[in-house]
């Protein structure tokens, strides 16, 4: 009987352990590539080429999120097949061919362009939308919650409607729950807008309802070949309050939605591929969203 327990008791560690590395976070500078650390506090607005991945990232089983350290603030997607656990740390965000045929790594098929990606953070000054130009420097942090990891970025002295201001932008990854929260908030309280959405290529499907209380944004398709030789489709969506948010509208490359004034703003994103196989095609993965 007590073999029988020691055992089970062994069952329940594996699965916890198990559990425990389905989030994971990553943060370093490129000039030391196995030093991880917690903060990057930089009094220069873009240090996109001397972060690894670009800026710090967060991940769950099905993908990895990265925050561009520059003002352009979007947010991009590392497609997973849900099967590997802390690609970030096995392979730095660029896995090579072999280790994606070989290993079943993920790839960084995603592409951001010009747009906020997917629900990344601009401001919207009632006619046009204002990059976060952190004109007083910006902070990168990522860590350990309770059930899961988180990364952000804050700039500082964001030049808006005459105004400086501070604006932060953070995504939280839970153990067992698939879509990621993001949170954006202007650090001292003032009601500002943000603008958001979920960005497109030519032929993609795409997706923009509300249902209830519940605004959703959706694209499915292949992305143009960048890190990827073969690329193949992924989908990107976005779960927000519709009360908080105008009317969401299809811009050029860029499902978009702008918050009513408010100083924080809360909404989910999810990303799937065929390389999974749970939401591997347009309609298991608009269905997700609809759900």
């Amino acid at each position: 009987m007590k073999k029988v327990f020691f055992s089970l008791a062994l069952l329940i560690l594996a699965a916890m352990r198990l559990s425990a590395q389905e989030t994971s976070c990553s943060l370093f500078w490129n000039s030391n590539r196995t030093q991880q650390v917690g903060e990057i506090v930089s009094v220069l607005d873009n240090q996109y080429r001397n972060v690894g991945h670009h800026g710090p990232a967060v991940e769950n089983r099905y993908m990895a999120l990265r925050i561009y350290f520059n003002p352009s603030a979007s947010i991009d997607v590392y497609n997973k097949s849900g099967r590997l656990q802390d690609e970030l740390g096995r392979y730095r965000w660029y896995p090579s061919e072999r280790q994606q045929q070989e290993e079943g790594a993920g790839c960084d098929e995603y592409m951001v362009g010009k747009t906020p990606g997917l629900g990344g953070i601009r401001l919207w000054d009632g006619t046009q939308e204002i990059r976060l130009e952190a004109t007083k420097g910006r902070t990168a942090r990522v860590g350990e919650t309770p059930k899961g990891h988180f990364t952000e970025m804050i700039a500082y002295g964001v030049p808006y409607k005459g105004e400086k201001i501070d604006v932060a932008l953070r995504i939280d990854v839970r153990r067992g729950r698939r879509e990621a929260v993001v949170t954006a908030r202007e650090l001292s309280g003032r009601k500002v807008q943000f603008l958001t959405g979920v960005n497109y290529h030519p032929g993609a499907q795409l997706l923009k309802e509300v249902k209830g209380k519940t605004g959703r944004l959706g694209a499915w398709g292949v992305h143009p070949a960048d890190v990827s030789k073969n690329p193949s489709p992924i989908g990107g969506g976005l779960l927000y309050p519709a009360a908080c948010f105008e009317a969401a509208e299809q811009t050029p490359g860029l499902l978009r939605i702008v918050s009513k004034p408010c100083a924080k703003v809360r909404y989910s994103v999810v990303a799937a591929s065929t390389k999974e196989e749970a939401l591997n095609s347009a309609d298991k993965f608009f269905a997700y969203l609809l759900r």
